[in-house]
């Protein structure tokens, strides 16, 4: 039960969220495209649900290609060359994470829910996962999370994956709820972002 209302709210909030902020989506999008080159969107394979591979979409905050540049995956600082102006309050806002609306009414992921990784981060493959680190696949990934509200970045993906199994083998309703107040407390605050 607890599952099926947890989708059930997926879909209403999602459906509704796209509605109500369709007119920012249009403006964040002129702002992204006259800031810099390149498409409006960021889309990336991650590992979702079962560990089967979807798109994830978030609005481009970085220069094209900038995986291959620089630090790779890796983002220290705010002043990290490779961000845009526009990207820079994207970010430090998490108006970014926006288009995984889309993401969550599709079914690919949650509103709360263990982080997506990309395919061939930390461990080089879903392969080469340790066994306890593959139980936070069991549940949909989400734009938001305890591993999220509790460290951000600011520790290693070993350790926000502990958090992953511990919000799985937890979960209800109810923690969904603190978890999304606890993520509304976050966007006002930029701590940690950066690690």
């Amino acid at each position: 039960m607890n599952k099926f209302l947890k989708r059930l709210f997926d879909i209403i909030f999602s459906g509704l969220a796209l509605i109500a902020f369709s007119p920012l989506f249009l403006i964040l999008a002129i702002w992204i495209k006259s800031d810099s080159h390149g498409p409006v969107f960021f889309v990336q394979e991650r590992l979702g649900k079962n560990a089967e591979v979807f798109k994830i979409i978030k609005f481009r905050t970085m220069v094209i290609n900038a995986e291959n540049i620089g630090d790779g995956l890796s983002v220290k600082t705010d002043k990290d060359s490779r961000i845009t102006k526009s990207g820079r309050l994207l970010r430090k806002t998490s108006l970014d994470e926006l288009p995984q609306l889309i993401n969550v009414f599709l079914g690919q992921m949650s509103i709360v829910g263990p982080r997506p990784p990309v395919t061939y981060h930390p461990y080089g493959g879903i392969e080469n996962y340790p066994g306890w680190a593959l139980k936070r696949f069991e549940m949909r990934p989400g734009i938001t999370g305890l591993a999220q509200v509790r460290y951000r970045n600011s520790k290693t993906w070993e350790e926000r994956f502990q958090v992953d199994v511990e919000y799985i083998k937890e979960f209800s309703i109810l923690l969904d709820i603190k978890i999304l107040l606890a993520t509304l407390k976050r966007v006002f605050k930029s701590d940690n972002i950066y690690g």
